[in-house]
């Protein structure tokens, strides 16, 4: 069964039409949802599924227990190697569910380095994902890493700079790799 990360930023309290279209697809197919807990975009997934009432729902969090699960899905927690909540407690559960999708919708605000990160973690990983900016109203699709880096080469440096401060070891070498490219082509 094919399975699709869902995800998006915390500053997103409503789902776009666009979004909710793509998730409407995805069940329409019967794929198997991976979601995260967070507050934002995650919980608004969470409760366009749960009015749907779509069963092939698995809500990751990092820790012992879950912020949100709206429709009472199976839960799965991510050893996030600590106590302390910050980024990279919290993207523990994103690198997870990164890895054991096969495709990523991420609804982004413009401005969230985390779910930009998510669409980083699976071109890395060789999958194909969509990201929907919802302050653009516009849709960007991600089939390798050529798309990542033209992606990146269209991001401003404060957002790159961010992104490069929560990156793991081997996301800042895809990271600093794109961004390499970027400085030989305006050569």
């Amino acid at each position: 069964m094919t399975t699709v990360f869902v995800g998006g930023s915390r500053r997103i309290r409503r789902l776009p039409a666009e979004a909710k279209s793509r998730i409407d697809n995805v069940v329409d197919k019967g794929f198997a949802i991976l979601g995260g807990d967070a507050n934002g975009a995650d919980k608004a997934v969470q409760k366009h599924l749960a009015e749907a009432k779509y069963d092939k729902v698995t809500v990751y969090c990092s820790g012992d227990t879950s912020r949100n699960n709206l429709g009472q899905w199976e839960t799965r927690t991510v050893n996030a190697g600590g106590r302390k909540k910050n980024f990279q407690f919290y993207a523990a559960k994103d690198r997870e569910m990164a890895q054991q999708a096969e495709f990523g919708l991420m609804i982004w605000d413009g401005h969230s380095p985390g779910t930009v990160l998510n669409i980083l973690r699976l071109v890395q990983a060789s999958k194909k994902a969509v990201l929907v900016c919802v302050a653009e109203k516009s849709e960007v699709e991600f089939k390798g890493k050529e798309d990542w880096d033209a992606f990146l080469s269209r991001c401003s440096p404060k957002l790159r700079r961010d992104m490069e401060r929560r990156a793991s070891q081997d996301e800042s070498f895809m990271l600093r790799r794109a961004q390499d490219k970027l400085k030989l082509s305006s050569a």
